[in-house]
């Protein structure tokens, strides 16, 4: 079976991703992945399934699960739930590491650990109301996560086995760090594999391999998500969005764009300027109410 490279940006307002999980209505199957970040899933309503390497762990309410960097899974939600997803960028445990960027967490899952799942609650209900001075009070929270992480569930005695099945999926993260962090550059698969001192026939491989598609593919989806942003958030021109996150002009954006999204950029931003009107009249009609 295919195991593919998930690629993860934080909020454009926080150093992290926080968000309801996509499969809370239902029928929903994730196939095998993994990627960089340290992620947490907390179940407030309903239960999902998870496998981990060779094992399944089913996740009921008031449970929650803590998936490691480059840690191969697959989630199944049969019915409608209600959970929170956490994903921490690798490099903020740096600190912490024990050796070649390499952090990993454990817990009991017969126990239940009432601290962390309120802790993800309000985590996300002061990120989800946005009132003044959010940020830094989500980020208080979120530090709080953290530290429970660190002297809770950090594993300090790692086999050799497991450092060494980590080894080759981190290499490659450290590539599409990378990446990430020069997308919107002349990259190309002949300078990336030069950087790192791969040939660009074994750094194909390692794309095909370990991420599920070809580089060129790859770097596609990272700048077409940062683009999508921009487009959401900035009053940036369409030639000003696509320049400024790699693509060569406008029209090779918008080809990608249908591609990826299914429709034009263009009207993808007209949708949401129309939905932001609606949303502003309602807010203005209830206050005028009040």
């Amino acid at each position: 079976m295919k195991i593919n490279h998930e690629i993860i940006l934080p909020n454009e307002d926080l150093p992290f991703k926080l968000f309801l999980f996509e499969g809370k209505n239902g029928n929903y199957h994730r196939e095998k992945h993994w990627h960089r970040s340290v992620e947490i899933f907390a179940v407030y309503e309903g239960e999902l399934l998870f496998d981990v390497g060779e094992h399944t762990y089913p996740l009921t309410t008031g449970k929650f699960m803590i998936i490691n960097s480059n840690e191969v899974h697959s989630i199944q939600s049969p019915k409608p739930n209600r959970t929170i997803v956490l994903q921490i960028p690798l490099q903020l445990f740096e600190n912490y590491y024990t050796g070649d960027k390499y952090i990993w967490f454990t817990h009991d899952f017969s126990v239940q650990d009432e601290v962390l799942m309120e802790l993800m609650h309000n985590l996300y209900e002061r990120y989800d109301k946005k009132e003044r001075g959010y940020e830094l009070q989500v980020k208080g929270i979120f530090y709080l996560i953290m530290h429970l992480l660190i002297i809770e569930y950090q594993k300090a005695d790692i086999t050799e086995n497991q450092f060494r099945r980590n080894r080759y999926l981190n290499h490659f993260s450290v590539i599409t760090s990378y990446i990430k962090e020069n997308y919107a550059t002349d990259l190309t698969l002949e300078n990336v594999a030069c950087k790192f001192g791969y040939s660009p026939t074994y750094l194909s491989r390692m794309f095909q391999k370990y991420a599920g598609i070809n580089f060129k593919l790859y770097l596609s989806d990272i700048r077409l998500q940062c683009a999508y942003l921009d487009l959401k958030n900035s009053n940036d021109t369409l030639s000003e969005i696509a320049l400024n996150h790699g693509f060569p002009n406008s029209k090779a954006f918008a080809r990608a764009f249908i591609k990826k999204y299914g429709m034009q950029p263009s009207k993808y931003r007209a949708e949401i300027m129309a939905a932001a009107k609606v949303v502003g009249n309602g807010q203005y009609k209830e206050k005028a109410r009040n």
